[in-house]
């Protein structure tokens, strides 16, 4: 039986994890909780804490369910007391990519991170369709990389990743690096922009009369449609007049060089940085 420390188990991402993994009979978990909020949550489920210390000493993998922000500390104070061949499981690129987490040579690095239900899925009930993160009701895919480890520890890791964001379908076997490059840059840094953007022009439409709701399904519904077109799915193109809107459109909205902006390895190391606190 594994053991493992779960570091913030009470907290959002924690509780997700705990719920995954309490029942799991290939688990011994310790769960390690500081905050009133995150205990009382734990208390809910009918789990105790374990002191840090205790939890840490006896760790075969040790799940870091923290804030970006805080991963750097905390790191800095449990990663000399692991004992050697523990793993460290990381839950978000930024900090494993940034270099805030401590090396050891002899410990093991992994990081793991859902993918979120796909946008086109086969969910049919409503508990599934309003599992909005996955890994409760609703399944999804997720990402895995060994940052420093042999490769035999991939597999442990991955093991683990599936167990704790069940239900899994696809596992994706990709580099600390690549994951920087989902995110924060493609899916935070322009995705999340662009969609706000969209938002933005969604409220513009109803304050120019049109009525909310309207426009709502009328946005929502192509939004489908076009992400079908552009990703090869639809299996038809656009309209000659909506080509001729996009590319009119294009350089009104985007400045030429935002692929070299964004889109770039110099970039993606300076926006984990600041997310990590570095700067």
């Amino acid at each position: 039986m594994l053991k493992i420390t779960l570091l913030g188990a009470g907290g959002k991402m924690g509780c997700r994890i705990t719920d995954n993994l309490k029942n799991n009979p290939d688990y011994h978990v310790d769960y390690v909780e500081i905050s009133e909020t995150g205990i009382a949550n734990l208390k809910a489920r009918g789990l105790t804490t374990t002191p840090q210390d205790i939890a840490i000493a006896r760790a075969d993998a040790v799940i870091l369910a923290l804030p970006d922000r805080l991963i750097g500390k905390v790191t800095q104070e449990i990663i000399p007391l692991l004992k050697a061949g523990t793993m460290v499981i990381g839950l978000d690129p930024a900090a494993s990519y940034a270099g805030v987490i401590p090396l050891r040579n002899d410990l093991v690095y992994f990081v793991t991170h859902p993918c979120h239900p796909p946008m086109f899925n086969d969910e049919v009930t409503p508990e599934a369709r309003a599992d909005w993160f996955g890994g409760v009701h609703a399944k999804h895919h997720i990402v895995c990389a060994l940052h420093q480890g042999p490769d035999s520890s991939y597999v442990v890791g991955e093991k683990i990743s599936r167990d704790m964001f069940a239900p899994v379908m696809k596992s994706f076997r990709i580099t600390v690096e690549q994951m920087a490059i989902l995110e924060p840059a493609l899916v935070e840094t322009f995705s999340a922009t662009v969609i706000m953007a969209i938002h933005e022009a969604f409220l513009e439409a109803v304050k120019m009369g049109v009525p909310e709701e309207a426009a709502w399904e009328f946005l929502s519904g192509h939004a489908r449609i076009e992400f079908g077109i552009i990703f090869g799915f639809a299996g038809f193109p656009f309209s000659d007049g909506a080509k001729l809107a996009i590319a009119k459109a294009q350089e009104k909205i985007f400045k030429p060089d935002w692929k070299e902006r964004i889109m770039n390895m110099e970039a993606i190391k300076h926006s984990v940085r600041e997310i990590t606190g570095q700067i």
